[in-house]
């Protein structure tokens, strides 16, 4: 891979496919319901793909994608995107879902899954190198105990990924 070219998720088109798949399934299973009942009509049909519509969007992946010095999140409506060295705020989101919730000078702002990062080290990479560059230039003042929380666990899933591929335990 090139200096200058970005990077993308590799886990994004599974992911996507698992929705797909999800929220095809939920709408056959609501069409055959009604069909076996014999209460489909057009009303109910155009119901039931409205549901499986907002079900997949629901669960439709964002695409992360980071290059020098940038990272940008593509949901279904649209995209955000920050500068990686121009960072001002890095603070995890807990909650149901746990969020890494990046902030730059700029106004720009992506919440993203930590587990994105933990399946694709170049996507780290690139996102480490902008806050050290941030950290460097004095923007980024607070944002050091997620950071180090999240390189901890890649470390981690990348050593135990070497010693299950070895055979050591």
């Amino acid at each position: 891979m090139r200096r200058g070219e970005p990077v993308r998720d590799r886990t994004w088109l599974p992911e996507l496919r698992a929705a797909i798949w999800c929220t095809a399934g939920l709408f056959t299973v609501m069409l055959l319901v009604d069909l076996a009942n014999g209460t489909l009509d057009p009303w109910r049909a155009l119901c039931w793909t409205a549901v499986a519509l907002v079900l997949f969007t629901v669960l439709y992946p964002p695409r992360v994608t980071a290059g020098e010095h940038w990272l940008a999140s593509r949901g279904p409506v649209r995209t955000r995107t920050v500068r990686t060295d121009l960072l001002v705020l890095v603070r995890r989101g807990d909650g149901v879902a746990p969020r890494l919730v990046l902030r730059d000078a700029l106004g720009g702002r992506v919440e993203l899954d930590p587990k994105v990062l933990t399946a694709n080290p170049l996507l780290w990479h690139r996102l480490e190198r902008g806050v050290r560059r941030s950290r460097e230039h004095g923007w980024l003042r607070c944002g050091a105990v997620p950071m180090q929380a999240l390189a901890d666990r890649i470390d981690h899933d990348g050593a135990r990924a070497v010693f299950d591929a070895s055979g050591l335990e």
